[in-house]
């Protein structure tokens, strides 16, 4: 019987990929990576800030702004044909990528000008547009392989992955996906060469574009590594796997070795950038293993993901894995809901929610007092007058009778998440966490702990984050967590 071969994802984000340096890197990864790994699927990000360029021009196009566009133009044009000048060696190959890129720029023009006419940018139309950088880096990408001798085919993910029809955040269909994704894949591996594929974009089942929300490229490296199914998912970034802190906030933050699948969706959740929250979910069902390295320095070995196996939350190195990273989202303010009428009365909460999830803000954390006087939570800055605006047209009959006396937002805040599963079973941890604030001076406004019990997470005042961070990290260093 023969053995089956191993099959591979790698995704690269957009650092990975923006300037001829880079790319050159990512390409010689995935050369060197195929003669280990004889079944390769690659997916690119678009160069890094083509997204926000495309997505930033059609929403001047719906404001009656042309030039923007126009200008977009001729640095998309320049970004992409400075990477084919550098590395596609083929006359004949380059002016064909040339020529393709060109034919997508047209697109792009023709989108904002049809946007510009209408005075209104769609989601539908934002991912059609937003896909285009996609769509010009992996013929860039394919083509810089083929130059060093790796057989390399791109392919658009909208043949590949399925979606429902909410544009700009879609979720998958895992089983269409799974169908058209081994027909799609199977035979450009089986023919040896390198599949290189479109990351963040996707279609409905009808063939139209949809996007699968900013970052992500991550979680179609995710849905793919799991349909397939791959044996590994790596991905590639430009720092050395899942740092203990923010190195803006920290420097002496260091790369955590391993971190379970819990672990890392508490970080993901609560502003850890290195990683888009939805891409471990498949590969967890799926049971295939993940790892996040950095293209610029691949010999260093990065963060593995392993399995949430309780056994292993208890192994601790001299106590230092107890806690193992800290994470701060700034900028957002707690709104409160309180009132003695409040007391015992069914509903409060779920009207409450239903009101914030009307004007489509998220709360990464809520509290409440066990008096049932007061409902508190968490929501980005921004939002805040809308929010106020939709609790007080919803409580405005118990505002007016007093039984909710009344609502309202703190100053900006920030969220500080404390992350690691050795806090199950360890005494003592938020005593200590909250002793290094104290002696700091920081006062905690807000507490909540995650149901997963592997996160705690404190709301301070916005002035006081980075020293926040600073003192819980001094705890994760000395090991005294």
């Amino acid at each position: 019987m023969s053995t089956p071969m191993k099959t591979l994802v790698m995704k690269f984000g957009g650092s990975s990929v923006g300037t001829p340096e880079a790319m050159a890197q990512a390409v010689e990864i995935v050369r060197q990576t195929r003669a280990l790994w004889p079944r390769v699927v690659v997916l690119s990000s678009a160069l890094a800030s083509v997204t926000n360029l495309l997505l930033d021009s059609a929403t001047q196009a719906s404001h009656g702004n042309t030039q923007s566009f126009l200008q977009g133009e001729g640095r998309l044009r320049q970004l992409h044909y400075t990477i084919a000048d550098a590395l596609v060696s083929d006359l004949i190959q380059r002016d064909q990528v040339k020529w393709t890129v060109d034919q997508l720029i047209t697109s792009f023009i023709s989108f904002c000008q049809a946007i510009a006419v209408l005075g209104e940018a769609t989601p539908r139309a934002l991912d059609a547009v937003a896909a285009l950088g996609e769509r010009m880096s992996v013929r860039l990408m394919a083509a810089a392989l083929e130059s060093v001798g790796v057989p390399a085919e791109f392919i658009d993910a909208t043949q590949l992955i399925v979606t429902d029809n909410r544009f700009q955040n879609a979720h998958p269909d895992f089983d269409a996906t799974t169908l058209k994704a081994r027909l799609g894949l199977e035979p450009v591996l089986t023919q040896g060469k390198v599949a290189v594929v479109t990351g963040f974009i996707a279609a409905t089942a009808e063939g139209v574009t949809t996007t699968l929300g900013r970052g992500g490229s991550d979680y179609s490296a995710g849905i793919l590594g799991a349909v397939l199914p791959a044996d590994d998912v790596w991905i590639w970034t430009d720092v050395d796997g899942v740092m203990s802190a923010d190195p803006r906030l920290a420097p002496e933050a260091r790369t955590i070795p391993e971190i379970t699948y819990r672990e890392i969706a508490e970080l993901a959740y609560f502003g850890a950038k290195v990683l888009h929250p939805k891409t471990i979910r498949p590969l967890v069902d799926a049971g295939i293993g993940l790892r996040i390295c950095n293209t610029f320095n691949p010999q260093h070995p990065g963060t593995r993901l392993v399995a949430d196996d309780s056994s292993n939350n208890e192994k601790h190195i001299d106590g230092k894995e107890i806690v193992k990273a800290v994470t701060a989202i700034r900028e957002q303010r707690l709104v409160t809901v309180e009132g003695r009428g409040m007391l015992g009365v069914p509903g409060v909460a779920a009207r409450t929610f239903g009101a914030v999830a009307s004007t489509g803000t998220s709360v990464p954390l809520i509290t409440q007092a066990s008096s049932e006087q007061s409902i508190c939570f968490a929501i980005p800055a921004d939002a805040f007058k809308q929010v106020l605006s939709a609790l007080e047209k919803t409580f405005a009959v118990e505002l007016g009778d007093g039984d909710i006396d009344r609502v309202w937002a703190s100053d900006e805040v920030a969220i500080i998440t404390v992350v690691g599963a050795g806090m199950i079973h360890t005494p003592g941890v938020a005593g200590r966490i909250f002793s290094a604030l104290g002696k700091r001076g920081i006062n905690v406004i807000a507490i909540a702990q995650g149901s997963s019990e592997v996160s705690i997470s404190l709301v301070v005042a916005s002035r006081d984050a980075e020293a926040a961070v600073h003192a819980v990290h001094e705890l994760i260093l000395s090991g005294r967590t």
